[in-house]
């Protein structure tokens, strides 16, 4: 069977790695891995395929940046090569990034079987592109892997069949343990003069568009991150969409709020493990913070992750200043969210993912490629 694994934005990277580890204990399975090229700069790329062990991709596609249906349409057309050419038997999409449905859509024009994992997830929110992403991937996937007990809902409530949803877990948190288990001190000498000066901390991340890219709302919710960085300092990897608005706003940020260029994934963990709370808007960092225990503050009105709020140390507080500094201030007071770890979110995900295709070998006959000439 060969499995064609698609990655194109820096959280597709982490939930590919393990796959990709897990696959080749199998003689069986063959795979290709394709960048999309959706995020494409050292920073956010390059260095995440070194610290996470991802072998060169395949191919690369370039798509670069755009508009959604630019960067979307692009994408379609380089990857339709890419399926004519190597003629998989799957494709494997991650996520909900243009990435995963621009291939999943190729993919099914061409009959060829789609596997999506971390599939059913919906936030119920469609002014988020992600959530549009996700539910078109899912309205033609044929194999879902979910990370959650709602997200198998969702799915059914959509008319999905139950022998088509796979309980795996998460693989993101494969790679989170995975990962914790090897991180050794980085060069950088901040990193470790940062946590020697500051017994006390917090981690911070933010670039959604709804965050970033209004004014009102990124003053509004530094307001609140300033106050708060005078009594808790703040460490800030900067992402360059958010970059540039600050920029371009001018936003005041205090000099508690340390900002530091784009971290590759080793770097980040090894700041945010061991900080008080993580405040953030990333779906990652939701389900991961809940992976390691550390409290988190979503600084949104909505998540597609429940089971982070349900079960884990997840709080959604939005983006509004008195929102924000009231969590703080339950924090401080020792209110803190004990948390659990959900169920399969064990670092097993990705073996149970491929033992799955191990079961489908039978049904992909060779040379049976749907539509491919």
């Amino acid at each position: 069977m060969k499995i064609c694994i698609i990655a194109g934005a820096r959280p597709n990277f982490m939930k590919i790695a393990p796959i990709i580890r897990e696959i080749k204990k199998h003689d069986n399975l063959d795979y290709i891995l394709v960048h999309t090229g959706q995020h494409y700069d050292y920073e956010m790329s390059d260095a995440f395929f070194k610290d996470l062990e991802i072998p060169k991709p395949d191919y690369f596609l370039n798509a670069g940046s755009g508009s959604h249906a630019r960067q979307t349409a692009d994408i379609m057309v380089s990857f339709e090569d890419v399926c004519i050419d190597e003629k998989p038997d799957i494709v494997l999409v991650v996520g909900d990034v243009n990435s995963t449905m621009a291939a999943a859509i190729v993919a099914k024009k061409l009959l060829i079987k789609v596997a999506h994992v971390e599939a059913g997830l919906r936030s119920f929110d469609i002014s988020m592109p992600e959530e549009i992403n996700r539910m078109v991937t899912d309205s033609i996937t044929d194999y879902f892997f979910i990370t959650e007990k709602a997200a198998g809902d969702n799915l059914i409530k959509e008319g999905k069949l139950q022998k088509d949803i796979y309980f795996s877990g998460h693989v993101m948190i494969d790679n989170l343990l995975y990962q914790k288990q090897k991180l050794v001190k980085p060069d950088n000498p901040f990193f470790e003069e940062f946590k020697k000066k500051n017994n006390k901390y917090f981690f911070m991340t933010l670039h959604r568009p709804s965050n970033v890219d209004s004014k009102e709302s990124l003053e509004e919710i530094f307001e609140a991150l300033n106050e708060i960085s005078q009594e808790v300092p703040f460490v800030f990897p900067v992402h360059p969409r958010t970059r540039k608005k600050l920029d371009e706003f001018k936003i005041d940020i205090s000099e508690n709020i340390f900002q530091l260029n784009p971290l590759g994934f080793k770097d980040s963990l090894y700041l945010w493990k061991d900080s008080s709370a993580v405040f953030t808007d990333s779906g990652g960092l939701q389900e991961e913070t809940t992976g390691l225990g550390i409290p988190c503050f979503t600084l949104r009105e909505n998540t597609e992750r429940p089971v982070t709020i349900d079960e884990g140390t997840n709080t959604l507080v939005g983006n509004k200043k008195e929102n924000i500094l009231l969590a703080y201030n339950s924090l401080k007071n020792g209110v803190i969210k004990a948390g659990k770890i959900p169920k399969f979110w064990d670092g097993r995900a990705a073996e149970r993912i491929v033992a799955v295709f191990n079961d489908m070998q039978a049904l992909f006959a060779p040379l049976d490629h749907g539509g491919i000439n």
